[in-house]
């Protein structure tokens, strides 16, 4: 019995010593690159505004009308009438908000505009495509995505996620003081605190270098302190507004797909060469799906 059980070990080890490693974990980059067409969405140019900024930069930004519909109906209308051009960035917090618009001494507003909206700083979940993350978050019960957009859920009521690179409204105190003429997006970790508080009207997806390099304000609340260190905007149009030679095209993973599950595993549970410790966990904020620049 003992010399079965030895030339049993020995089979046993020859089989272990000639089989070969498991395949390697996929990393993130690997699934993105083996995602198939359509497992992306292109961001509709009516849903795609498109900033030129003084300095030459180009700033690219998808509108989220089924969060806040009444907002982008009045950012679509600003920038139709061609009002942005000629206000500047005033505002660059550090580790906060870069802010863009309306300082107090721009045009009036165009014929037609609303300038009192309702809130609009979350709406009934019903209806809504919230595809969940499983994984728990400190805010909200319930967090997901909405096409491109974190989004999060309770009580009935979904709302977008002040992630880095989403773009908001400015307001006065009160909640329906937004009218699209001020716009922010955040730069920094990501201020949930705002999340219900303050209308979220999109996301960044190209030029968030070149917002989030500005120098900061030396005044309260990171405001710049004379009209001579603001960056002026040139436009913000809509990219279905653009002549097509023009006209930037981008698309995103979507978040229904099998290649975005891949991806956020592989996010979730890093086993790269460098990472020693996987994680088994992300936040809602560093799984918002990647983004692509396209062919028109």
């Amino acid at each position: 019995m003992r010399r079965l059980l030895c030339r049993l070990s020995a089979v046993a080890g020859l089989l272990l010593v000639g089989a070969a490693p498991p395949p390697p974990a996929p990393t993130p980059a690997a699934v993105l690159a083996a995602a198939p067409a359509g497992a992306w969405a292109r961001v509709a140019p009516d849903d795609l505004l498109v900033m030129e900024l003084g300095n030459g930069a180009r700033v690219a930004i998808a509108l989220a009308p089924e969060f806040a519909p009444l907002h982008v109906a009045a950012v679509r209308r600003l920038a139709r009438a061609g009002w942005y051009a000629g206000t500047a960035v005033q505002r660059v917090q550090d580790n906060y908000v870069t802010q863009w618009g309306d300082a107090g001494d721009a045009s009036p507003p165009p014929a037609g505009a609303v300038l009192r909206l309702p809130a609009e700083a979350d709406r009934p979940a019903a209806g809504l495509a919230l595809v969940p993350l499983p994984y728990r978050d400190s805010f909200a019960p319930r967090v997901g995505l909405v096409r491109g957009f974190p989004a999060a859920a309770a009580g009935g009521r979904a709302w977008p996620v002040h992630c880095y690179g989403m773009v908001g409204v400015g307001r006065e105190l009160a909640p329906d003081t937004g009218d699209g003429r001020e716009l922010y997006a955040v730069i920094g970790h990501a201020p949930r605190a705002l999340d219900r508080n303050i209308a979220l009207v999109g996301r960044v997806v190209a030029g968030m270098e070149a917002l989030a390099a500005l120098p900061r304000g030396t005044g309260e609340m990171g405001f710049y302190a004379t009209p001579a260190e603001r960056l002026a905007v040139r436009s913000i149009r809509l990219a279905a507004d653009l002549p097509a030679g023009q006209r930037p095209a981008f698309e995103w993973l979507r978040p229904d797909s099998a290649s975005f599950r891949a991806w956020v595993q592989a996010r979730a549970n890093r086993q790269d060469a460098f990472f020693t410790q996987p994680a088994g966990a992300i936040d809602l904020c560093n799984a918002l799906p990647p983004v692509r620049p396209v062919a028109r």
